[in-house]
């Protein structure tokens, strides 16, 4: 059974009718540029074949009626008149904010009854809340009409999360998961929102491996980088550290702290890095790929100090198989979470089998491996 059929059929079992829309929102996974994003800088995600799916139809009144099945079809009722935080039932937050930006916006909208499902692995990195959130408002899009693309609804969904569910994210997870495109890798400017496409040459797999090490520390350590970035940039006196250069960064090395200097020389080399990987997948120089992704990873462990052992090892064990053929480093905030790997298709059993073999005999967790493609963004 289709994700689509399973949440249509649900659908009529709770409402008794069948949805008059089912619509669907993918997560995503970066390839290279972290913490780049509030740097000002460029990111360089992919959409990817998983996410989030939405059955709706419209209803007369200001009423949300929805069912959560990951969460044993738990039901939530609102209405779009009172529109409150609510600690039970906390995964719909997400609905609740996208409504309450959705309305400063259309203040005449009505409500739904819909049921809500997705595969995005929870916790691992790859954005099931950005999914959810670019869901919702392509669904009311679908359901009223409203005019909104893909970069507006990308704004609420992340104006949403910042000012309502609570979490200070950047632009790129919702802007990939409305503007994907199948096939291929989007570079992003986060200070202008110009975007990129190119294709990931089809040799490649996308493979992410949960290292299922907890993340912990992200929140703090979080907003730690965010100050010493702004200490750089103060330092520096540019506007961010996207328009800082490394001749720059070294003459001022005297200025500031060994640690703000490594955090500010992450973010600037990152920036490079991404702007050159999206010329490398393109042109298909497959060691560049490699080299790229090799010192990014390097980058994030010993500069901006955000990776952890058992994700060094698994970073290693696949570099190891794949050497310059493919790319592998850590993707996400750090702390924990997910390596991603670009793998020649052919070598894709032999990883998994390397994998399996020597990650838990060295790190004592067990890893989840998903084998992914590049998909079409929800609004693309």
């Amino acid at each position: 059974m289709t994700e689509n059929t399973h949440i249509a059929s649900a659908f009529e079992t709770a409402f008794g009718t069948a949805p008059t829309v089912t619509i669907q929102a993918p997560g995503r996974v970066n390839l290279i540029g972290e913490h780049t994003d509030y740097n000002g800088g460029f990111v360089f995600p992919a959409a990817i074949n998983f996410g989030t799916w939405i059955s709706a139809s419209p209803r007369d009144d200001r009423v949300i009626d929805v069912v959560a099945l990951d969460y044993d079809g738990e039901r939530n009722r609102f209405s779009l008149d009172n529109i409150e935080h609510v600690k039970e039932a906390s995964w719909s937050n997400y609905i609740r904010g996208v409504c309450k930006v959705l309305l400063e916006v259309f203040p005449d909208l009505k409500g739904a009854n819909l049921v809500v499902t997705g595969n995005v692995p929870q916790g691992a990195g790859l954005s099931s809340s950005a999914s959810f959130e670019v869901a919702i408002v392509k669904m009311f899009k679908a359901l009223y009409n409203i005019d909104v693309n893909g970069i507006q609804a990308a704004l609420l969904g992340q104006k949403a999360e910042n000012t309502f569910v609570g979490c200070s994210c950047g632009i790129m997870d919702q802007l990939i998961s409305a503007m994907g495109k199948k096939g291929e890798a989007m570079l992003l400017d986060c200070r202008s929102l110009a975007i990129q496409h190119t294709p990931i040459p089809d040799k490649y797999a996308i493979m992410i491996i949960n290292s299922n090490v907890k993340r912990g520390l992200v929140d703090s350590e979080y907003n730690v980088r965010r100050q010493q970035c702004e200490e750089a940039v103060e330092i520096l006196g540019v506007q961010s550290l996207r328009d800082a250069h490394i001749d720059h960064l070294n003459a001022a090395k005297s200025d500031m702290s060994e640690v703000v200097f490594r955090r500010a020389r992450h973010v600037i080399t990152e920036n490079a890095r991404t702007l050159e990987m999206f010329d490398a997948l393109n042109e298909e120089r497959t060691a560049d790929v490699s080299r790229l992704m090799a010192e990014s990873h390097k980058s994030m462990r010993d500069d901006f100090e955000i990776t952890v052992k058992p994700i060094d090892i698994l970073v290693e064990i696949i570099a190891d198989v794949i050497g310059e053929q493919g790319g592998v480093r850590m993707t996400g905030g750090g702390f924990g979470g997910c390596v991603v790997a670009l793998v020649p298709k052919n070598l894709l059993n032999q990883v998994e089998e390397i994998v399996n073999k020597h990650y838990y005999a060295r790190t004592g967790y067990t890893q989840s491996i998903y084998i992914c493609s590049a998909e079409q963004g929800a609004f693309a």
